[in-house]
């Protein structure tokens, strides 16, 4: 993470592990003319609703206003990481074992960056996913770019 998303995160962290919720991912990016910082929050059952948002978003406007950490105007925006959930921290994958997800390498394996599939017990730091083809890969956790859940369509 940049300056700005690792300031405000000193500053929301707090804030989101004292209602009780997680703070997903958070990321700070340009869209056209507009800056946005985007938070991303669960709960444990995965149902984060409208009043959570809400609630963050006001508590951390509060906070962003009194320190004031980034110097552009922006658009703050408060929400669930939605159906297809970014898995950032290691813990993540156990949380969601036996979900499906697509991960995605820094370089390939057998030609291959994306994997999608079943994940499964995880054994230390090496993430195991069972394809759909039955096929059981094992991925070092520091190999992996990117991870979220995915929508099984078949």
């Amino acid at each position: 993470m940049g300056k700005i998303t690792d300031n405000v995160e000193k500053l929301a962290q707090p804030i989101v592990i004292k209602e009780g919720l997680e703070l997903v991912d958070l990321e700070y990016v340009k869209e056209g003319e507009d800056y946005f910082l985007r938070l991303y929050i669960d709960n444990e059952e995965n149902d984060i609703g409208l009043e959570e948002c809400e609630k963050i978003s006001r508590l951390l406007s509060e906070e962003l206003d009194s320190v004031d950490p980034i110097e552009k105007s922006y658009i703050l925006e408060v929400s669930s990481p939605g159906i297809e959930r970014p898995l950032k921290k290691i813990e993540d994958f156990d949380r969601f074992e036996g979900n499906y997800a697509t991960l995605k390498t820094y370089a390939p394996i057998n030609g291959e960056k994306e994997f999608t599939g079943t994940l499964l017990k995880r054994n230390d730091q090496i993430v195991r996913l069972q394809l759909k083809n039955d096929e059981i890969i094992e991925l070092q956790h520091s190999s992996i770019a990117s991870a979220r859940l995915a929508v099984d369509f078949s």
